[in-house]
């Protein structure tokens, strides 16, 4: 039991980093759906899709600010913080949209051997590993760095 609590605290960061990725990622896909559910596939994959980003974006960097990088910035360096934070996530947010658009508006009508709302999670899930890798780089290198 020592052990695993020694690696746990070596590798806080990145496992609890993980955890709240997995969080903001399930409230990804819980938006996805209810937003396909609501307005179907194409709003889904496109308005409801930019408005799932920012719900998802300020999820993120409470959780973030919060728990895995801790920080203690405030005034005017919290809000630097949160400026780089959203610039580097509306970036990745952009790139989740040309994977939703290029893979379920442009791919999708030719994707025949199983079900529209299937390879939308799909694409979906694939968009998600390419940014949370993206926004992990961004927040330690960039947002949560520690000042030495």
């Amino acid at each position: 039991m020592q052990k695993i609590k020694e690696l746990f605290a070596k590798y806080y960061e990145q496992i609890s980093y993980l955890f709240f990725g997995a969080l903001a990622t399930l409230l990804n896909f819980v938006l996805l759906n209810v937003f396909q559910a609501l307005g179907g596939l194409a709003f889904a994959a496109g308005a409801g899709n930019v408005l799932n980003n920012a719900i998802c974006i300020l999820f993120a960097y409470w959780t973030n600010r919060t728990f895995v990088f801790k920080s203690r910035a405030h005034g005017a360096a919290a809000w630097g913080e949160f400026g780089k934070f959203v610039g580097c996530r509306i970036f990745t947010a952009v790139l989740d949209q040309l994977i939703m658009f290029g893979g379920v508006t442009l791919l999708g009508p030719s994707v025949t051997f199983m079900p529209a709302a299937l390879w939308a999670n799909l694409v979906k899930l694939f968009s998600q590993v390419v940014v949370i890798v993206s926004n992990y780089v961004f927040s330690k290198i960039l947002i949560f760095a520690k000042k030495q």
